[in-house]
């Protein structure tokens, strides 16, 4: 199995060729920091209109690296959502003109399953079900990923994500742009505890995430403290904060039901859902924490939740670092695990600016529409 997948809901335009036996035969990738430097964040106009530049160039130039053609392609996986609308129309629109154009099969790809599912990409050891801390600038939430499709959304941010914590930080202190890995450098240079900073929402029964305040917290001591001890002391709170909510969650984690069934390996795409997926007797607990998403590249987040793991008795997973960052790798694969379940999408299907992985959770008491 071989599936196109491609990239375009924010500020990088990808495209990749993935396999169902977890291989990346090709992958491109233009990002546009160059473009929205001077604005010191994505500006949706400037992003859209690259990716119209950019997304044909690379989806060629990946056929030409694995040396393949549209033809050798069993599917067109592309991100549907949610993100930045015009950038999403983008991909989705080419995704769909080349689906139909080459007779194959469209797979419209939620951006967070992508993320959700990458650690499956670089781990093959790592099976449903999983705890899922998902940071990223958009996004901030906990998810027990019980299999392809089957997400429980166990917290969320009520303002702010983190990777926009980042971002605005960043800004404030005159970091540069993307803000992440700036204030990440800037911070091996600083005092994590020279800063007296806020941990929103920490010993909070619910596991629930909230950054507004922190962000505004830097922005009211800016110029009283170097960048450098700002910017540790900003990251070591979220840290703070990213362990105390997951520990939370990890308290009041449930068993997966026995009910729940699992998709077929992507190994043998014709193997149906319902085949592969049978009932299990009892319930399982996750014996896993996974961390997906931008903030995931961070190497202090990454070392707290390791350690966070260790003290539960879990494994720890987090994808290498190119594939914590929007990339088309992770959509084609999300794109392979959904069409070894059987799963396509219909060519009218529409691109989605907000697009939840667990349409059934109930809203948080104080959370704005990002939640």
């Amino acid at each position: 199995m071989i599936i196109l997948g491609i990239e375009s809901s924010c500020d990088e335009t990808a495209a990749a060729l993935v396999t169902g036996d977890r291989q990346v035969l090709a992958h491109r990738l233009l990002g546009q920091e160059a473009a929205h430097a001077p604005f010191g964040g994505v500006v949706p106009e400037i992003a859209a209109r690259a990716h119209v530049e950019a997304l044909e160039p690379l989806i060629v130039a990946a056929l030409a690296d694995a040396k393949l053609t549209l033809a050798d392609v069993d599917a067109i996986a592309a991100t549907a959502g949610p993100g930045l609308i015009g950038g999403v129309m983008v991909g989705l629109v080419t995704g769909k003109a080349l689906a139909h154009a080459a007779g194959k099969p469209l797979i419209a790809v939620n951006h967070l399953e992508g993320h959700a599912l990458s650690p499956r990409l670089s781990d093959p050891d790592l099976e449903f079900p999983y705890l899922l801390l998902l940071v990223s600038g958009g996004h901030c939430q906990l998810l027990l990923v019980e299999g392809v499709g089957a997400y429980r959304r166990l917290a969320t941010t009520i303002d702010d994500a983190a990777g926009e914590a980042f971002d605005k930080t960043a800004k404030l202190l005159g970091l540069g742009f993307p803000g992440g890995p700036a204030v990440e450098r800037a911070a091996a240079l600083g005092n994590p505890k020279a800063v007296p900073l806020p941990r929103p929402l920490k010993g909070s029964a619910e596991p629930h995430f909230s950054f507004a305040g922190l962000k505004s917290a830097v922005a009211r001591v800016v110029g009283q403290y170097s960048p450098e001890d700002l910017a540790a002391s900003f990251q070591a709170a979220v840290v703070d904060c990213l362990i105390d909510r997951t520990t939370k969650a990890l308290e009041k984690l449930p068993f997966v039901s026995s009910e729940v069934e699992t998709p077929a390996s992507c190994g043998d795409f014709s193997t149906s859902l319902e085949a592969n997926g049978g009932v299990e007797s009892g319930s399982r607990r996750p014996t896993a924490l996974v961390v997906a998403g931008g903030v995931a590249a961070n190497t202090a987040v990454r070392t707290a939740l390791q350690t966070l793991a260790a003290t539960h008795g879990l494994r720890f997973v987090a994808p290498p670092l190119w594939l914590c960052t929007d990339n088309a790798a992770m959509i084609g694969w999300a794109g392979a695990e959904r069409f070894a379940a059987g799963l396509t999408d219909p060519l009218d299907v529409a691109a989605r600016p907000r697009w939840p992985l667990d349409p059934t959770a109930e809203a948080v008491r104080g959370a704005g529409v990002k939640a």
